[in-house]
């Protein structure tokens, strides 16, 4: 797999920073975290944006992200879908093919099954039709707190299926797997072309319910089944890209350089091994 490094990661550092430190390590791309993005577009176009991009040899990934895109009200929802229009503008002129999307919590009350399906097809559905215009794809991701309305990859795979749109796929984060009660059989039951970004990253050894972003360690340091998902990932032929997102204060406050070589050092160990491994078994 290709790498990448995701903004989050080095939370503190400015999008200029996250580049030359992405490059500095290795990685071949970039997830802008959008805040980062607002940021520098404050003083530059995206035409800078997209050569700064090509002086450091990297490619964007995604744009990370808008959050909690369902069950909101009428003027929350529209201001999604101004943020849909925004971010997908400039996606098509830095030429960056994903925006991550994340579901909304669960309404107070609670919803069944069939009201998540019913309200994630919805928007997903307007949220594509936005994005189709600009060329550019969305990310659905699931996340395994409690309070999300789509916990697991089974859901939130049938959603994205339902809605069978050329342009909506999934993020797989093996934090929110985990979390969230996910197995590798609902990996080697998906279709590896919805599979559009893998955020890759380790926790601390807690409970299930228990974990929060925090928690988050470096691939390799912590207790997430990273070689097991990483090897059902070859089963169903998903190679692509593993992308580094980890919301850690304390990483934060490390200087980004370091960080980055740090990730992209333990990325690569974690994905060697998992294929000598599976070499070794065939």
């Amino acid at each position: 797999m290709k790498l990448a490094l995701n903004g989050a990661t080095t939370m503190r550092a400015d999008l200029a920073t996250d580049l030359r430190a992405a490059e500095t390590a290795g990685f071949d791309y970039l997830e802008i975290w959008a805040s980062k993005l607002r940021d520098y577009l404050k003083n530059n176009s995206t035409a800078d944006l997209k050569n700064l991009f090509a002086q450091h040899q990297l490619q964007p990934l995604s744009i990370n992200s808008i959050e909690h895109i369902t069950f909101r009200d009428s003027e929350a929802y529209e201001l999604i879908k101004q943020q849909c229009r925004e971010l997908s503008l400039i996606a098509s002129e830095i030429g960056c093919p994903y925006i991550v999307v994340v579901p909304g919590r669960t309404p107070t009350g609670g919803a069944t099954p069939f009201e998540v399906m019913e309200e994630s097809v919805r928007v997903l559905n307007e949220l594509c039709d936005i994005a189709e215009k600009f060329d550019v794809s969305l990310a659905f991701e699931f996340l395994g707190q409690t309070d999300c309305s789509v916990q697991t990859l089974d859901l939130a795979h049938e959603i994205v299926r339902i809605v069978d749109r050329k342009n909506l796929g999934l993020v797989i984060d093996s934090f929110h797997f985990y979390a969230g009660g996910s197995t590798v059989d609902m990996i080697e039951a998906m279709d590896p072309r919805l599979l559009f970004v893998f955020h890759i990253n380790d926790a601390e050894d807690h409970p299930r319910e228990e974990l929060n972003d925090s928690h988050r360690l470096l691939p390799g340091l912590g207790m997430l089944p990273l070689r097991a998902i990483i090897a059902a990932f070859g089963r169903i032929g998903y190679d692509s890209v593993a992308s580094v997102e980890i919301f850690r204060p304390q990483y934060w406050d490390m200087d980004p350089v370091e960080l980055a070589k740090q990730a992209y050092t333990a990325t690569t160990e974690v994905l060697s091994t998992t294929r000598q491994n599976r070499a070794a078994q065939n």
